[in-house]
């Protein structure tokens, strides 16, 4: 277990970003440091699909019914509020988080394409073409179901998040250590987190 030597910011925090933008790595690392409890929105979301014959690759939202989408806001909104000790991935997460006290809200976005692109390459074993139409595909129908559902919004903009990194210039450490320092940790880190 972490060692916490002075009373934390926030006492959750939710990471939100696009596709590939280091927001697992983030979310693991942060769980490794805290000893917090984590909750992957897209894994769920996956299980949902998986049952309900959808191939989360080649479908986004536009798959699923506008209640299910809700009720995972819901679910988000509800953790949060009545929950401490979690670090939350999720795309909306921050944007769902945005009126939530005790939520340190983490925007994670690479300035370069082609290197989400790459990273979508090699983490699912595709080809280039490929990580191109499924990153556009995903994107372009959540945000489309997301703007019918909860209003004209750019849902990644920095002014719903108390942090921006740009993951193409800063590396999972650095990442990691910008958002601990927001945070206001100071215990140690053990020797589990990725680099």
């Amino acid at each position: 277990m972490a060692q916490i030597h002075t009373p934390l910011n926030f006492r959750n925090i939710t990471v939100s970003g696009k596709i590939a933008s280091g927001t697992s790595t983030l979310a693991k690392n942060l769980v490794e440091a805290l000893d917090w409890e984590y909750v992957n929105v897209g894994a769920i979301q996956r299980e949902f699909d998986r049952q309900h014959g959808i191939h989360e690759n080649m479908q986004g939202a536009s798959a699923r019914s506008d209640e299910h989408e809700r009720s995972m806001e819901q679910m988000t909104k509800d953790k949060l509020l009545k929950e401490s000790g979690l670090v939350y991935e999720a795309w909306l997460g921050g944007f769902v988080a945005r009126e939530v006290p005790g939520v340190l809200k983490v925007l994670l976005y690479c300035s370069e394409d082609a290197v989400r692109i790459d990273r979508v390459v090699n983490r699912d074993r595709i080809s280039v073409e490929d990580a191109k139409l499924w990153i556009r595909k995903r994107e372009t129908e959540n945000i489309d179901k997301w703007k019918k559902l909860y209003g004209d919004h750019d849902f990644w903009d920095p002014k719903y998040y108390d942090i921006a990194i740009d993951t193409f210039s800063s590396g999972p450490l650095e990442t990691l250590g910008k958002v601990l320092d927001k945070l206001g940790y100071r215990g140690n880190l053990n020797g589990n987190v990725a680099k």
